[in-house]
């Protein structure tokens, strides 16, 4: 028998080595190289249980009709809105989030509720726990097959047998191929079982949902070139002191980015939040300083979210300056801005800034909001309860316009406000009815407008 073939590869990035070394090249991170045993059969592991092959015609662009397989509508509403309007039949979708998070629940939440023949591979419970978990979710009449397997042979005989509509593995680091030698999750197992699933999913029209776990910082186990090869990775995130969670868009090749979708988790499952606005603004029962509501949106979808402010004397010397859900670089920024341009001396206070919910936003739109929040701290004045704000705030203190302005102020409205703080710079298609908006250009005459008395 002779010598069996290895190779190495970095368990972080994916990168082939022919020798060992330190640290990678490609993501510059140290001891991640590790050697793997490779064999691979000429044949590719789904082809061997005799699936019929569409031969590949070249088309001219102008013949090819988009409309040959229409999606497929999962009846959960947020996560249809997510993937851009459903599943797009052949198309492969990478799950990821924190253990515990939710992503089994809420794919068996879809399999058991898609009226269509589904298949369920589970890698990592048995069928009792799924069908204990199913039960408490009160989950009981479906189509949904579940098969606990690892082996992608057996795998595919079964999806051979069934036939069915949609796929879901859970999850790719727990599956092998006996084409390849090497233990599961290795770099050339997640890479050879990830290239089988989209093989087959793209010639048998068959969509495929794949489960993947994450690092520690927070970041898809496996190779880069995993969340390259499939057409969809969606992020589950949500901190479990909170009960929603939130379903976020990385890459889509079938719909736009950063789409997200918002669950609440219950005793029943995952159930969709059709108002988020409303479960991310805290409940007082009156007014208190620190607080401005801002209103930001995130891919086509507007959110009204409160911002949350504490500025305190420093008591240890060195003031501190501490954010949750906010970007502590763009604090430090907007302090500095209030500072030079409206004349604030904060270097001997304690600065806090919370978004409520958990939810982590990059709009640089709720910047106002975060400033008018630490103002009305600064002063203890409350901010009114129907004020909104939507606008970026830039280093020589102009308040400057964001973009879609019109469908921010449409949701402000039907949640009731009254009054929406932006700059006079944005522009609008028609005349704003049943709303008031205050425009300003400079961040000193915002603050003499809202705290001169």
């Amino acid at each position: 028998m002779g010598k069996p073939k290895t190779s190495f590869f970095c368990q972080k990035c994916g990168a082939h080595y022919l020798k060992w070394q330190g640290q990678c090249n490609s993501c510059s991170e140290w001891e991640s190289i590790i050697e793997e045993v490779i064999h691979t059969s000429k044949e590719r592991t789904w082809k061997e249980n005799g699936f019929s092959l569409r031969a590949p015609k070249a088309i001219k662009l102008e013949l090819i009709d988009t409309q040959v397989s229409p999606r497929i509508m999962t009846e959960d509403k947020e996560l249809d809105r997510v993937l851009g309007g459903g599943v797009v039949p052949g198309s492969v979708i990478l799950l990821g989030g924190e253990p515990g998070i939710g992503k089994s629940t809420l794919l068996l939440q879809i399999a058991m509720n898609l009226k269509s023949k589904v298949i369920y591979v589970s890698g990592e419970e048995s069928a009792e726990q799924i069908k204990l978990r199913s039960d408490r979710l009160g989950l009981t009449e479906s189509n949904c097959y579940i098969l606990c397997q690892t082996n992608l042979e057996l795998i595919f005989n079964q999806i051979k047998k069934l036939s069915p509509r949609l796929v879901i593995i859970d999850s790719i680091q727990t599956l092998s191929s006996n084409t390849i030698e090497s233990v599961a999750s290795s770099v050339s197992q997640i890479r050879a079982c990830t290239g089988d699933l989209i093989e087959f999913a793209k010639n048998t029209h068959t969509p495929v949902f794949i489960i993947g776990h994450i690092t520690k910082d927070g970041l898809l186990a496996g190779p880069k070139v995993l969340e390259h090869m499939v057409d969809t990775v969606l992020h589950f995130e949500g901190d479990r002191n909170y009960a929603h969670r939130i379903l976020r868009t990385r890459k889509n090749r079938f719909g736009a980015t950063s789409q997200i979708g918002i669950y609440k988790m219950d005793q029943t499952g995952l159930v969709e939040v059709e108002n988020p606005s409303e479960l991310l603004i805290s409940e007082k029962d009156q007014e208190s300083s620190g607080h401005a509501v801002a209103v930001t949106i995130e891919g086509s979808r507007p959110l009204l979210i409160e911002i949350q402010a504490l500025v305190s004397s420093a008591v240890y010397g060195t003031p501190q300056r501490s954010c949750t859900g906010f970007n502590s670089k763009r604090l430090q920024m907007l302090l500095a801005v209030l500072e030079k341009r409206a004349g604030f001396t904060l270097g001997t206070k304690d600065v806090f800034v919370n978004i409520t919910g958990g939810i982590k936003l990059e709009d640089p739109a709720i910047d106002l909001a975060v400033i008018v929040a630490i103002l009305s701290s600064y002063y203890d004045i409350p901010i009114p309860r129907l004020f909104c704000f939507a606008a970026e705030v830039g280093l020589s203190g102009e308040i400057r316009s964001v973009p879609r302005v019109e469908l921010r102020i449409e949701e402000a409205k039907k949640l009731g406000y009254q009054q929406f703080i932006l700059s006079k710079h944005n522009k609008f298609s028609h005349k704003i009815k049943g709303l008031k908006l205050g425009l300003f250009g400079q961040i000193d005459k915002l603050i003499k407008h809202l705290f001169a008395n």
